[in-house]
């Protein structure tokens, strides 16, 4: 006891001290949890922000996201295959695709198709002209 009076310390002074100091770290938490909450509220924001919503209808044409090229890579393979043509949509994501030729059906998840912007097989006529000396235009 003659140790604290010689520092000159008083007990409930201290306890004063280190409540205020608790009291501090608390609110000294609280901001910072706040900040945190701001932050991710508006990270959320942003990256919802960038998705876009896919909304499939049956008929629609397809690509498919293979995820085995993930794991054997090559540099010039495609990641998605197909089209294929959607036969049903579920309402929780799943998706019922066809193949090309209609032969075999298979569920797929939503998040791993996406629309194909391709023709739907309708083939093209070009016409060839013949020139009369058989000769090449050139542009000059």
């Amino acid at each position: 006891m003659w140790a604290l009076k010689r520092l000159n310390l008083d007990w409930g002074e201290a306890a004063n001290l280190r409540l205020t100091q608790l009291n501090e770290m608390e609110d000294f938490h609280f901001h910072a949890y706040e900040s945190a909450a701001v932050y991710k509220k508006g990270m959320k924001f942003v990256h919802d922000k960038k998705i876009l919503k896919r909304e499939f209808k049956s008929g629609d044409l397809v690509l498919l996201f293979s995820s085995r090229i993930k794991l054997f890579s090559g540099k010039l393979k495609s990641k998605w295959s197909g089209p294929f043509k959607v036969v049903s949509v579920s309402p929780y994501g799943a998706v019922e695709l066809a193949s090309e030729d209609g032969s075999r059906t298979f569920k797929v998840n939503g998040q791993l198709i996406k629309h194909y912007l391709g023709t739907d097989g309708e083939k093209h006529v070009v016409e060839q002209l013949a020139l009369k000396d058989g000769s090449c235009p050139t542009i000059e």
